[in-house]
């Protein structure tokens, strides 16, 4: 469809390229929904390259309407992007496999030890005390928050809510911590309350429910399809649809994951009609969606990040540090790193800077083409590992149930960047998941068999020894 209805007007062969990535990822898409396993990590980070580095380009590159605000792109440009694009997947790929191999290598070991995993996960358990003084804060935080930022600001234009939030807190790195604040107490609160819920007797069962939707209803009050980032509001919503047990079984999987999808293609270009006050209804037809559109600026920021890279201008590690130390003001460390998606516009000489920086152009302004390579292999190591992790624990009532809800839809505002901005919110939902945590260093028994939790009597490749009582 793309091909017959998106005309290629000869800017350069890279669309071949993209629509190889989107055909790729299309596919990989498809099998983990046949298979309805909720391997969520994976699935996002493919989820936004199928769309952000596979369709969106291939249309900008055959109409030769790029995005407007990363204007000036040199097409010889376009191959070398594209290349890197696929590289970094590639080897994604490959650092899925490794680990992969390494499960398959440890042979019998992996089963029990998967087996001693699912009860872990069960049996790291939330404190249902901590999680009711969580969930307390954060009303009472959301109500301060309210009351800086005014209640007409939550219900008004995107860009008169971020507005409201500038005013009352100048400082960048404060105004999104204090934002965090607002949203991630709530939505672990929450969480933490429905893991409680399940061990619960029959009659308080009910007024765990209440709590459970007072509290999101608050929480919606803050974020809400109408001033709130649709990035944001994608990842409570998609959490508070796991809460309710949207991935427990698998044909429950396969009906969240084809949504999830058709969320991100039809309805994310809807959710943009609110960003200013003068409400835009109006789509361009399916491709022609693509077509100039600012949303889809990540595939040139790589670009960008790649010419950077070529002027010599990187610095080792000098973004990453600002990544990391995002909670110190500007008034005290003055020379703090911007975003990189603002450096980026400002080597470019962009007026307009907020842009997309994704995980591709932070890995080139960290560390050039080396730093890509291994991070990317890193990632896929990483994901698989989460992935394999949280495939027990949807069922069970955990901890790591909540780290599951939250953490793979928020995983595409890292991967769109920039780190800088993104890292605020993932310190405070850190932090609410340690606090709710609830660690059962016993051993785990049951009514026939007991299974010792720890390593260190175990040979490294022999399973662990599960004695009948």
């Amino acid at each position: 469809m793309l091909l017959a209805q998106v005309e290629n007007v000869g800017r350069s062969t890279a669309w071949i390229i993209t629509l190889a990535i989107a055909v790729w990822t299309g596919l990989r898409l498809s099998a983990i929904i046949a298979a309805g396993r909720p391997m969520l990590f994976d699935f996002f980070f493919l989820m936004f390259c199928y769309v952000f580095m596979g369709l969106a380009p291939t249309v900008q590159i055959r109409s030769n309407l790029l995005s407007t605000t990363t204007k000036g792109i040199d097409s010889g440009f376009d191959v070398p992007t594209a290349v890197l694009v696929a590289v970094g997947i590639a080897l994604y790929e490959l650092g899925r496999l490794s680990r992969y191999l390494r499960e398959r290598a440890n042979g019998n070991a992996s089963s029990v030890i998967a087996v001693r995993r699912a009860l872990q996960s069960q049996q790291t358990k939330v404190s249902r005390v901590r999680a009711f003084l969580l969930l307390g804060f954060g009303i009472a935080f959301s109500a301060y928050f309210i009351s800086k930022t005014g209640i007409d600001s939550l219900f008004g234009s995107r860009d008169q809510a971020f507005a409201a939030r500038s005013i009352a807190w100048p400082d960048p790195a404060i105004r999104s911590v204090m934002y965090s604040l607002a949203i991630y107490p709530l939505l672990v609160g929450i969480g933490a309350i429905t893991q409680v819920r399940k061990s619960v007797r029959r009659e308080l069962s009910g007024w765990y429910l209440v709590v459970i939707l007072a509290a999101s209803a608050v929480l919606l009050t803050i974020i809400n399809p109408i001033s709130s980032a649709r990035y944001s509001l994608a990842t409570v919503l998609f959490a508070l649809a796991v809460y309710a047990g949207a991935v427990v079984n698998p044909r429950r999987v396969r009906g969240t994951l084809v949504a999830a999808i058709a969320g991100l293609i039809f309805l994310f270009p809807l959710a943009d009609a609110f960003r200013s006050p003068a409400v835009n209804l109006v789509r361009n037809g399916f491709f022609g969606e693509y077509k100039s559109n600012p949303d889809y600026d990540a595939f040139w920021q790589i670009a960008n990040a790649y010419s950077f890279v070529l002027d010599g201008l990187v610095h080792v590690g000098q973004q990453a540090l600002g990544s990391l130390l995002f909670w110190v003001p500007r008034a005290v460390w003055p020379d703090k790193p911007v975003d990189t998606s603002i450096l980026l516009a400002n080597y470019r000489g962009y007026s307009f800077t907020n842009l997309s920086a994704p995980l591709w152009a932070e890995f080139l302004v960290n560390g050039g083409v080396p730093l890509l390579v291994i991070g990317f292999l890193v990632v896929g190591y990483v994901v698989r590992a989460m992935d394999r992790r949280l495939l027990p624990a949807f069922g069970a009532a955990g901890y790591w149930a909540i780290v599951g809800a939250i953490f793979p839809v928020y995983m595409t505002i890292l991967l769109r960047g920039s780190l800088l901005q993104a890292t605020g919110a993932v310190a405070v939902a850190l932090a609410c998941l340690l606090i709710v945590r609830k660690p059962d260093r016993t051993t785990l028994t049951g009514d026939r068999f007991r299974i010792d939790t720890t390593l260190r009597d175990v040979p490294r490749r022999r399973p662990s020894r599960i004695v009948r009582d």
